[in-house]
């Protein structure tokens, strides 16, 4: 039975959707990989087109709260932005906590280029944690 991995941040709308995208297909072998936040904003359209860049097709996902997902029991949550890792339930803590905060490529301000530069740039640190990091964390 595969272990179960929580991305959690504020909004569900960025930063832990592209972490579910790539935690999928980096340990999807050995877990079932879901995302949430703390309140649900919608998919950040700009995330999606970032990712499809980089061949993950995240568009399927949706953005959801803890309380869509409060019937599982996870084995680890990582929360990726400060805000998600102060607020995190009680009933939570009994899961593996890591905490890797990424800049909210949402409240990037600028040309339609330099906001999407912005989330180029946390997309591919989300994905080079993911991949070189948080694999041998768990």
């Amino acid at each position: 039975m595969k272990k179960k991995l929580l991305f959690l941040c504020t909004g569900n709308s960025c930063r832990s959707q592209m972490a579910e995208g790539y935690g999928k297909i980096f340990l999807g072998d050995k877990y079932e990989v879901y995302s949430a936040g703390i309140e649900k904003h919608g998919l950040n359209p700009n995330m999606v087109k970032v990712m499809k860049e980089d061949g993950v097709d995240v568009s399927n996902q949706y953005s959801k709260t803890l309380n869509d997902l409060v019937d599982i029991d996870f084995d680890v949550v990582v929360t990726v932005c400060g805000d998600a890792h102060e607020t995190c339930p009680m009933y939570l803590k009994k899961a593996k906590i890591i905490h890797k905060g990424f800049k909210d490529p949402a409240k990037a301000k600028g040309t339609e280029e330099e906001i999407l530069k912005v989330f180029r740039e946390v997309r591919d640190q989300i994905k080079d944690y993911i991949k070189n990091e948080l694999i041998n964390l768990i």
